[in-house]
């Protein structure tokens, strides 16, 4: 065959011994390739400029014979040349699935199997195709902006402005990431799934915004925004099939728009005075009421302690009456007797004045009782400063003048004649 001669052809040229006349053996003539590609047409059909031409041997001595052909059958060079063909378009079939990558055949246009990451081999087209979707890139989009949240140039108006439930124009700004999770709904449910995912999230940050009001968005409830529009987005796109996995939703920035910005600064002002205001008369009131109601406790604990005193009292005077009563009507002048002489000595006992009986004859003295009693405690205070200091060994001092003009009764410097003039002028 002409596969085979010219593998033969080929290892004669590979042998050591090619071109070497010393060894007796005359090897054959390389292949003329143009010779070749000329019989190649003959056996097409082709027309061929160098036909009959003949191809002169340096070895015939000049005899003008015609060479003898090569040995190669221009067939096995179609079929060399399909071969190759063949390799090659099954070869097309082979491509590689990154390990983030997901692979899907699809034969004769309609999905087949999907593939794991390594090497992979389909039919070749246009039997069949295959397609690549990455399943780990974190793609991300925002809504309301467009590079830097930060410049004022960059904001999508159309986009970011909602309406709240208050009637409010709020602008809003989110940033939404994803990934995919079905690499199948991904590609094929779908049309434009990215496409999908800002319109979802478009959609489900007006809805969220529009149940609440603009105080709520902007202060209070940010992070309920954020929660909530990232489960209404994962809600709407699972409903649509779409292969997507929402990662993160971010508010980047919420407000009121630019033109009602200077007095939506004012009002918040107002709203952080009154509640300043409120706080501090909530702390005024911690102050003030825990120490009323702590007084009023203690109020309440005297009187109550007063009343049960007073209860006790009057219930053991009653008794005490009770009984001194039975004794009243069983001798009562003796009774009448000692109620008396009681009283006067309590009436006595806190007064200082002493009550002479003046219609008696004789020489009235006076007694300065409250001057004797506290001249009395002082000399017992003297007398127990002075004993402690000498060791309690007493001693007896030389009489002053004025203590020998004291009256000996008396023990003041009262002498008997002012006494009795005092007497004489009562």
């Amino acid at each position: 065959m002409i596969l085979s001669g010219l593998v033969g052809t080929l290892m004669s040229m590979n042998d050591p011994q090619w071109g070497n006349n010393g060894g007796g053996r005359r090897p054959p003539n390389p292949p003329d390739f143009d010779e070749l590609w000329n019989d190649l047409k003959d056996w097409l059909g082709l027309p061929s400029g160098n036909k009959g031409k003949r191809r002169n041997n340096g070895n015939n001595n000049g005899g003008g014979k015609e060479n003898a052909p090569s040995g190669l059958d221009p067939r096995a060079l179609v079929s060399i040349a399909l071969g190759l063909a063949l390799a090659v378009w099954l070869a097309s079939g082979i491509y590689i699935v990154d390990a983030s990558q997901r692979g899907m055949v699809l034969r004769f246009g309609r999905y087949v199997e999907t593939t794991q990451p390594g090497l992979q081999w389909r039919l070749p087209y246009p039997f069949a195709a295959h397609e690549i979707v990455n399943v780990s890139e974190v793609r991300s989009l925002t809504i309301g902006y467009r590079g830097d949240a930060k410049n004022k140039n960059n904001k999508e108006l159309k986009e970011s402005l909602m309406l709240t439930r208050d009637e409010n124009i709020i602008d809003v700004q989110f940033a939404v990431q994803y990934r995919v999770k079905d690499a199948v709904f991904y590609q094929f449910k779908n049309r434009d799934p990215d496409a999908a995912v800002m319109q979802v999230a478009e959609t489900a940050v007006r809805e969220v915004v529009g149940k609440r009001t603009m105080d709520v968005v902007i202060n209070e409830e940010r992070t309920a925004v954020t929660e909530q529009v990232s489960l209404l987005m994962q809600e709407i796109l699972d409903r649509y099939e779409t292969g997507i996995e929402i990662s993160k939703v971010t508010m980047q920035n919420a407000q009121p728009p630019e033109q009602v910005q200077a007095a939506f600064e004012d009002a918040v002002k107002a709203v952080q005075d009154k509640t300043r205001q409120e706080n501090e008369g909530q702390a005024y009131y911690n102050d003030v009421v825990p120490k009323a109601e702590g007084q009023a406790a203690v109020l309440l604990e005297e009187a109550r302690a007063y009343k049960e005193r007073m209860t006790e009292t009057a219930t053991g005077d009653a008794s005490r009456f009770s009984q001194i009563f039975t004794e009243y009507a069983k001798a009562p002048g003796v009774t009448r007797q000692r109620l008396y002489l009681e009283t006067l000595q309590q009436v006595y006992a806190n007064t200082s004045k002493v009550m002479v009986d003046a219609k008696g004859q004789g020489n009235l003295l006076y007694l300065p009782l409250d001057q004797l009693m506290q001249a009395g405690a002082g000399g017992t205070l003297a007398r127990d400063t002075n004993n402690g200091a000498r060791g309690g060994n007493a001693s007896s001092s030389p009489q002053r003048p004025d203590e020998a003009n004291k009256s000996p009764v008396t023990g003041s410097g009262v002498s008997r004649g002012e006494l009795s003039r005092e007497r004489e002028s009562r």
